[in-house]
């Protein structure tokens, strides 16, 4: 019993004794996390930003600094493959200096590669700038998210009633929009619910794009004008001033908001009367 618990506390005095790399290699499926730090010790990939992917690029691992916020100053950073930091000041010995170089525009740096994980992650001044770490647990649900407004928007467009697909193709397709068949403006409104869903989203759900679809239709149909100034509109028939624009707004925002008036609401439903 005693030789078991003797063996025992040397087995456990041997992991604790035992290098950070000796234990990770022994559990190489195991993901860890480093007590306190939240760090966790992964495979990671990393990636140059916008788009650069050339044969080989290689960045700076030296002459680089970090202001170290807590000790109040900027440390030297150092990639090496013999120490256990790339702080400079934390060195131990000589430091044997290594590059840090990208392949077809990306760099897959294994766990046992804490120190330069580290380097990339955490420190180095070109971090988010020049290159970035891709998460792909993350991007693979910004692509879901996408994927569901996308279902979400072309639902949405399929179902959709003729004039309320008008209004929302008009702020792409301007005055063109009025002369488009059915099928077109289905066509064009599905487009967009493929292309950009969440401006679709923003249009279909917006109180007002109704509303103000309705005004532009009615100066196209000659129901009120617009002066040449944009800065009133009246009836055609009888030039009656039936708002002014405020200074610097868009007419037919300001229209909008006459339109919710108790004033502006029968001139609304004479006006769709009329369109009808």
């Amino acid at each position: 019993m005693a030789k078991k618990a003797t063996a025992q506390k040397s087995t456990e005095n041997a992991v604790a004794e035992a290098p950070v790399e000796t234990i990770i290699k022994e559990t190489p499926k195991t993901v860890k996390k480093e007590k306190d730090t939240g760090w966790v010790i992964k495979d990671r990939v990393y990636a140059l930003k916008d788009g650069l992917a050339p044969l080989t690029y290689t960045i700076k691992s030296s002459n680089i600094y970090y202001f170290d916020e807590e000790k109040g100053y900027e440390r030297e950073l150092k990639y090496t493959v013999n120490q256990r930091t790339p702080f400079v000041d934390e060195f131990k010995g000589d430091a044997q200096l290594a590059h840090i170089t990208f392949t077809d525009g990306t760099l897959n740096v294994p766990k046992e590669k804490q120190t330069l994980q580290k380097l990339l992650s955490l420190y180095h001044p070109q971090r988010n700038a020049l290159f970035f770490e891709f998460d792909s647990e993350a991007n693979a649900e910004n692509e879901l998210d996408m994927i569901e407004l996308e279902v979400e928007a072309l639902n949405l467009a399929m179902s959709m009633d003729i004039d309320h697909m008008e209004a929302i193709v008009r702020v792409e397709a301007g005055s063109k929009a009025s002369k488009m068949s059915s099928s077109e403006l289905k066509r064009d409104l599905i487009k967009m619910a493929k292309q950009n869903p969440v401006l679709f989203l923003e249009l279909a759900n917006d109180e007002n794009i109704n509303i103000r679809n309705m005004g532009i239709r009615a100066v196209e149909a000659g129901i009120i004008k617009l002066s040449d100034d944009q800065r009133t509109f009246t009836w055609a028939s009888t030039n009656k001033k039936l708002v002014t624009v405020p200074y610097e707004e868009n007419p037919y925002s300001a229209l909008t908001q006459f339109f919710k008036t108790d004033e502006g609401v029968d001139v609304y439903d004479a006006i769709e009367k009329r369109l009808k």
